[in-house]
């Protein structure tokens, strides 16, 4: 399927206007978990506040959601 760049919200009303891609959409909600849990997540690591590893973090899942769908 690997229709990972597709958006998340597809709107067939707007063509011109395709809306965030399935990777981001899945990255920000990682991300939303990794900050709401991330003392828990991060406590054996001092990485807790740096944003870069949060974000990395947040896209490796993502991509790893996206692979995972791609097995099907």
């Amino acid at each position: 399927m690997n229709n990972n760049n597709a958006p998340a919200f597809p709107n067939s009303h707007f063509s011109d206007i395709s809306g965030m891609s399935l990777r981001d959409y899945l990255a920000a909600k990682a991300m939303q978990a990794i900050l709401t849990h991330g003392k828990t997540l991060y406590q054996e690591q001092d990485a807790f506040f740096h944003i870069e590893n949060v974000a990395a973090d947040a896209y490796n899942i993502a991509d790893a959601m996206l692979a995972e769908r791609d097995k099907e």
